[in-house]
């Protein structure tokens, strides 16, 4: 075939120069070009799971650094605990976890002795305590879109059926909302958010969310400060950049906030409190392990538990749990265990000694703590780039701006409007 390429090329310059030469009686009337779509903005709200804002500073991240610095952008405290579920549901509903109901990323409920949930947990029962941002906005009749954001794909308020096939009846999703699959790639993701916005308008959403979890996985597996985690951080921030040359290539003027729901910081063998060091096992079940330690006294044992837990310890203190700092806002709910340990940043709590290596990175430390503060940027042609958050900026202060930037009026929650109050352009 390649042979008869330039016989095909003369054959249309010969065609075009005869029609330049025909009467102008019969040339076909010049057509007009098709008018250029007028977008609204939209929101995109990106969660970039255990991106530590300092991470800005590594030179690896040009389009990240270039909306920072054309936009707004600071670091934001996490709710505590300082974990995945309990932050991104913090971030979309306005409620720390005492009030939410998703206090930690594995809980027990005494209502359901025989369930647990878990980070695969999709049952309306355990989300049904503060109604996300994309519930609210599909109520208020705007189209909403998630990707992988945690509990985006429950559907908020059904009631599940007890006895398989597990019917679900009632509850509201976003329009759009994918099952998350680890394997699916950052470019993928990126793609699924473009493809959705090249719909007409009356179908194209106008909030949407997008999650990557990759530098947060690299962060565990080789530690805050390793060679990989640099190349994950990286990678994101291409990913990134895909979004934004996509964007406008669409035309689509976009409102983004970019936020991370938790730092990372390292930890190592001998940082390491050995949980049957400090009390009988025979006293208590755990519930949770790692920075922090969440347990329950065994029927009867619990004055020698709290003898044993609640005494001075080196890297660690151990609470009842409505004796939790008041700053912390965490205890009153009945999820969260009896008793709750948290380590210094650094130290884990373990079941036992270790008997293999420790290495990598955690979160779930004190949110006050600088490693486990948060990212957060905002860019866009709604947003003040004059604008600096306040030093107590909390994650959930980001549920109002949310609201205003996509038109719904929000819900009484934990996030204050005031804390934002002039990012948005008047």
């Amino acid at each position: 075939m390649l042979p008869r390429r330039p016989a095909v090329a003369l054959l249309l310059s010969l065609t075009l120069a005869l029609g330049a030469c025909a009467p102008a009686a019969h040339r076909p009337a010049a057509t007009a070009a098709a008018p250029v779509e007028q977008r609204q903005p939209v929101t995109i709200l990106v969660s970039i799971d255990g991106f530590r804002p300092d991470y800005l500073a590594r030179g690896v991240t040009p389009h990240l650094s270039a909306l920072a610095a054309g936009g707004v952008e600071a670091a934001m405290r996490p709710s505590f605990p300082t974990k995945t579920f309990p932050n991104h549901w913090a971030i979309v509903t306005g409620d720390r976890p005492d009030r939410s109901g998703i206090v930690a990323n594995n809980m027990e409920d005494a209502s359901r002795p025989d369930d647990k949930f878990t980070m695969a947990t999709d049952d309306p029962y355990w989300w049904k305590e503060a109604e996300p941002i994309w519930v609210t906005a599909e109520k208020a009749g705007v189209r909403t879109a998630t990707l992988f954001w945690p509990g985006s794909n429950v559907s908020w308020g059904a009631t599940k059926a007890p006895d398989w096939p597990y019917t679900l009846t009632g509850g509201t999703r976003p329009s759009d909302w994918a099952q998350f699959n680890q394997e699916i790639s950052g470019i993928q993701r990126v793609n699924s958010v473009l493809d959705v916005l090249r719909r007409p308008a009356d179908i194209r959403p106008r909030f949407l969310t997008l999650y990557f979890d990759i530098v947060d996985t690299a962060g565990h597996q080789y530690g805050p400060d390793a060679p990989e985690t640099r190349k994950a951080v990286s990678e994101v921030d291409g990913y990134i950049g895909m979004l934004l040359d996509g964007l406008k290539a669409l035309g689509q003027p976009v409102n983004l906030v970019i936020v991370s729901d938790h730092g990372m910081a390292a930890k190592a063998n001998d940082r390491v409190i050995a949980l049957d060091k400090l009390a009988d096992p025979a006293d208590y079940r755990i519930v949770e392990t790692g920075p922090y330690a969440s347990l329950a006294a065994q029927p009867g044992h619990e004055a020698k538990l709290e003898a044993a837990l609640l005494k001075p310890q080196p890297h660690g203190q151990c609470w009842r749990k409505a004796e939790l700092p008041a700053r912390f806002h965490y205890g009153t709910h009945r999820r969260v265990p009896p008793y709750f340990c948290l380590a210094e940043t650094g130290w884990v709590y373990q079941k036992s000694a270790p008997t293999k290596p420790i290495s990598g990175g955690d979160h779930g430390w004190d949110n006050r703590a600088p490693e486990m503060q948060a990212l957060f940027i905002a860019n866009g042609p709604a947003f003040d780039t004059g604008f600096h958050p306040p030093a107590d900026f909390a994650n959930v202060d980001v549920y109002p701006l949310l609201a205003q930037l996509i038109g719904v009026k929000p819900l009484a929650s934990d996030g204050n409007p005031a804390v934002l109050t002039g990012i948005i352009k008047p």
